[in-house]
């Protein structure tokens, strides 16, 4: 006979639990659909789905990428980055690198160089451009130069035993002075305009709506894999041991497990998702610049996670798209006070929703099975007492 305590051990063992793999499935195959009905249905029809409201879904599953990664950090191992937003953007430049470079002559001077080192007076491409005319060498730079940033920079933070609101305010620092060294034009990024005109990918037309649909198809089998990826992570071993540094790092360390190597490989993992999502944006949204970077875009990141509920993996997905929906309405209606908008959203969840949106739905579900679980022991009581 199988014991509550068995089926609880079984759910464990699940990747997910069987309700969650149907809404799973339910989600990504509405998300699969919308493409579809944008390339078969005429633009008059009821069902038909925008050009714009692809590009807007695409960018939000990107954005949802990007919470994932700081979930597995901040929510697993307790290692809140205020500084995420590098690390999207090295990704987003290492691919834009690769679009401007197929440009080739298309562009207005007419040159092999792209137009901002014309106008500059550039001769030939810097050192570190060299090879990114290659789709493969271009998507290993998008895995490698935030992958190593974030190992070189962590190994030397958690060796120092540096956590907390410390590291916060380090890796905020970090990304401020990443913005203000790619914001200048002799780095060879394109300054303040950062890149954009972008006119093809892996030899296709980047604006054709067949291009579009296959960007946005493998944006969210990569936000499906990151998912699977991260909860696999979580439940393994190692996930137990990324929870008791999040909750008693001393008590772990006394009872011989070394945290440094943990931290560093969550970290550098959060930080190669965070550079993927940063990739796949790029060529959907049409520009790459140094704002990308910017402290309010990191914190943003923060705030998805704490609005879906950290921890949760679902949650900063969840989080990630109800916050940027909020953001896109009301920078249409108010555009000047989306910010104060922002900080009351993550004051209000701060005070009454600590475990965020999945946080309030598991409270509810529980308070719904306590209280069916209650009518049921009346009713049976009521029955034995005839």
């Amino acid at each position: 006979m199988t014991t509550a305590a068995d089926l609880a051990h079984l759910n464990q063992r699940r990747l997910f639990p069987p309700k969650v793999w149907t809404a799973l499935v339910i989600a990504i195959l509405v998300m699969a659909a919308l493409p579809a009905l944008n390339l078969l249905l005429p633009a008059g029809s009821a069902l038909h789905v925008s050009d714009y409201t692809i590009t807007v879904c695409g960018r939000f599953m990107c954005y949802a990428m990007a919470a994932l990664a700081l979930d597995l950090a901040w929510g697993y191992a307790g290692i809140l980055s205020l500084g995420h937003g590098i690390f999207f953007a090295l990704g987003g430049y290492a691919q834009g690198m690769y679009l401007m470079r197929a440009i080739g002559r298309d562009g207005t001077y007419h040159s092999n160089l792209p137009d901002f080192m014309v106008f500059l007076n550039w001769k030939h491409y810097p050192w570190y451009w060299a090879f990114t005319d290659h789709f493969l060498y271009a998507m290993l730079l998008v895995v490698l130069v935030p992958g190593v940033l974030a190992f070189v920079f962590g190994y030397f933070a958690f060796r120092s035993r540096i956590k907390g609101v410390y590291f916060s305010i380090i890796t905020q620092a970090l990304t401020y002075a990443a913005m203000l060294l790619f914001f200048r034009n002799e780095t060879g990024f394109g300054g303040n305009n950062g890149f954009t005109d972008f006119k093809r990918i892996l030899g296709f037309d980047i604006t054709h709506p067949t291009t579009r649909a296959a960007l946005y198809w493998t944006t969210l089998a990569v936000l499906a894999l990151m998912l699977v990826v991260a909860r696999l992570v979580t439940q393994s071993k190692l996930g137990r041991v990324l929870t008791a540094v999040r909750d008693a790092e001393h008590r772990l360390r006394f009872l011989g497990y070394e945290p440094l190597g943990f931290k560093l490989f969550v970290w550098t993992l959060s930080a190669v998702m965070c550079g993927i999502a940063g990739a796949l944006y790029v060529p959907q949204i049409g520009i790459i610049n140094p704002s990308e970077m910017s402290t309010s875009n990191s914190i943003e990141m923060v705030i998805w996670v704490a609005t879906g509920g950290r921890g949760t993996l679902i949650g900063p997905i969840i989080g990630a798209g109800v916050i940027n929906s909020l953001k896109l309405w009301f920078t249409s209606v108010f555009p000047d006070y989306w910010l104060y908008a922002l900080g009351l959203v993550f004051v209000l969840v701060t005070l009454f929703l600590p475990q965020g949106i999945v946080g309030l739905v598991r409270q509810i579900a529980a308070r719904a099975g306590k209280v069916r679980g209650a009518a049921i022991g009346a009713r049976q009581n009521t029955e034995g007492a005839e």
